[in-house]
């Protein structure tokens, strides 16, 4: 899967997510922008996990601040 069809999958995930409607860019962040708190946060990684089968670690989750690191991420790990 290409970086921009990780990114196209996301960003049908994140829609019930982004309630403000927010347009979604690489720098994007998702405290800031989006507005997600912890609960949300965790929500939708678990819908990444389920739709592209991986498992994204606490410590990760930590390391990802915005649209471009998570698409990033994700797409190194389908890779692996």
């Amino acid at each position: 899967m290409t970086p921009a069809e990780v990114d196209d999958r996301i960003r049908a995930l994140v829609e019930p997510f982004n309630k403000k409607g927010v347009a979604i860019q690489d720098s994007t962040t998702f405290a800031g922008d989006l507005e997600f708190d912890s609960l949300t946060v965790m929500d939708f990684v678990a819908e990444i996990e389920d739709a592209f089968d991986v498992i994204i670690s606490m410590n990760q989750q930590a390391e990802i601040e915005n649209w471009g690191q998570l698409v990033a991420a994700v797409h190194k790990m389908q890779d692996s």
